[in-house]
């Protein structure tokens, strides 16, 4: 049986459930650089809070994406905290306020959020869901190229 957009229901079920899982970790990743930006300190202040904000800014916009393309395949996003920390491969990271401590869960994050948009990926081209496979492709070159520049920023 198809949707009202074409697409099989079985497979986009599956589908809809690894992006609601992706934008449980997309929220958990928005909100820890927040606090990042928030409460780094050291020499490598300036550059760091204003990189967080382009990351949180950019985070903001891709949750928005993913809770959209949801509702789009007929679905509904997970839209609360408690939905959020229950589903999230990603934890809170509290308190942390070092250069390198927060690149490194950055950088950690970014790779579980990688992982995750592989395996939608894979899924939404089994559901010959061309629009997601787009969207989960354009997030990981933006994050590999992220991962790339972190690494090399906290290079010793």
């Amino acid at each position: 049986m198809k949707n009202s957009i074409g697409l099989d229901k079985e497979k986009v079920k599956v589908l809809t459930d690894k992006l609601n899982d992706l934008l449980a970790n997309y929220q958990l990743y928005y909100q820890n650089l927040r606090g990042f930006h928030w409460n780094l300190k050291g020499n490598h202040f300036f550059t760091l809070h204003n990189k967080f904000e382009e990351l949180y800014n950019a985070a903001q916009l891709s949750i928005d994406e993913i809770a959209e393309r949801i509702v789009t395949l007929e679905a509904v996003p997970l839209h609360t905290y408690s939905d959020y920390l229950n589903h999230s491969t990603i934890k809170e990271h509290k308190n942390v306020t070092t250069s390198h401590d927060t690149v490194t869960k950055t950088v950690s994050s970014l790779t579980t959020l990688i992982e995750k948009e592989r395996d939608t990926l894979n899924s939404a081209n089994d559901a010959g869901d061309e629009s997601t496979v787009d969207m989960m492709t354009q997030l990981i070159a933006f994050q590999e190229k992220t991962i790339w520049m972190l690494n090399s920023f906290n290079h010793k």
